[in-house]
């Protein structure tokens, strides 16, 4: 219950006094105990703790997307298109490797669409799997479906060797497995043998998580290269990231036409909006100007991955927008006394390691000074 009470001598105070707490709710067993996903979020000068696109969206885009979501605005009394044709079309030509509409899904955001992947295709009595460390966010979407989550291991320097990757598969044998191309919070690559070979070990669905692909090597080969003949895979994407869209929440998907159908048995009715909708078919018509931008951050990663380097970090290759150092003395230390100094970076919960975002080039200097006078 909750108590409501005001100052008769002050009409405008009002206490709220709770009387339960979460544990008093009759909240799902298998709930009780678990932490929601969550990072700081402060008004700070230097934010590089949440892996977002820190340069502002072009001009030129921005207002291409102002006046498409304009235009929409005239018709918003009605449902949108059910099926994002267009945009749908726009992923396709972006991703290209012969994608077909069909072969598209997408959501408010990449963790919508994994959660329509989790609801299609797990549930209670069947399990996720994933090489842990990678994304939390996967085992706390599988557990909100009613998967069991099972944590496999990496190798040394979070690697993944396919015949090891394979073996825990099999033995664990999961419904769906997970596999995050490039990892994060490690920044690990993932080469395309591994997939194969997880693939092959399972009969369950698998996911490759490509969040961050823009950001590796333009020689370098994605899993879109796998889709043809394997209909249980799938290759997720966001523009959050490499299209500084975050706060726009689209995600996307590319997998078999009848993966897609099993998606759309578990949709919520119009799931994304016309303005969503409108918004990110303008900003992909935009790709080549958004992808200069990724250049400046791969560009600050490296500086920053060498710099971190010379002091004496162990430096982890990544092909993300952020970077993984260890041999951080005391990490909960270095992060508050860094942001005393307005920056901010994410203590992941790996001992004596720390990761940070790669910034715009004043971002990635402040936080390479500050980072130099803590010392460790």
């Amino acid at each position: 219950m909750v108590s409501v009470t005001s100052d008769p001598a002050n009409p405008a105070s009002v206490t709220v006094d709770r009387a339960i707490g979460l544990d008093d709710l009759p909240l799902r067993p298998d709930l009780r105990g678990q932490k929601p996903y969550g990072a700081p979020q402060m008004p700070v000068p230097v934010a590089l703790n949440v892996n977002e696109n820190t340069h502002p969206v072009p001009d030129e885009v921005a207002d291409d997307i102002a006046d498409a979501v304009a235009r929409v605005l005239r018709d918003v009394n009605r449902y949108p298109d059910r099926e994002f044709t267009e945009l749908r079309q726009g992923f396709a030509d972006y991703l290209g490797h012969g994608l077909a509409p069909e072969q598209i899904w997408a959501g408010n955001g990449s963790n919508e669409v994994l959660q329509h992947v989790l609801q299609a295709f797990g549930g209670p009595g069947r399990t996720a799997f994933g090489f842990a460390p990678t994304y939390s966010m996967y085992s706390l979407i599988a557990r909100g479906v009613g998967s069991e989550w099972i944590a496999g291991t990496r190798g040394p320097g979070f690697a993944i060797d396919a015949d090891d990757a394979a073996r825990q598969v099999a033995d664990a044998r999961p419904d769906i497995v997970f596999l995050c191309s490039p990892n994060n919070p490690t920044g690990t690559p993932l080469s395309l043998d591994v997939i194969e070979a997880v693939y092959d070990a399972t009969d369950g669905i698998v996911i490759v998580d490509e969040a961050y692909w823009e950001f590796a090597p333009r020689e370098e080969q994605s899993a879109l290269t796998l889709l043809e003949g394997r209909p249980r895979l799938a290759v997720s994407r966001t523009m959050s990231k490499a299209f500084a869209f975050a706060g726009a929440r689209v995600g996307y998907l590319a997998a078999d036409p009848a993966f897609i159908d099993a998606l759309r048995l578990v949709r919520l009715p119009y799931h994304l909006s016309a303005l969503t909708q409108a918004a990110a078919t303008a900003a992909l018509r935009h790709a080549d100007t958004m992808l200069h931008t990724v250049e400046e951050i791969v560009e600050q990663r490296n500086r920053m991955s060498a710099t971190l380097e010379a002091l004496g970090y162990t430096v982890y290759p990544s092909w993300t927008n952020f970077v993984l150092f260890g041999g951080v003395a005391d990490p909960a230390r270095t992060w508050e006394l860094l942001r005393e100094r307005g920056i901010l970076v994410r203590d992941i919960g790996i001992p004596g390691h720390l990761r940070v975002t790669a910034g715009t080039e004043e971002e990635t200097t402040a936080f390479l000074e500050a980072l130099a006078e803590i010392g460790n």
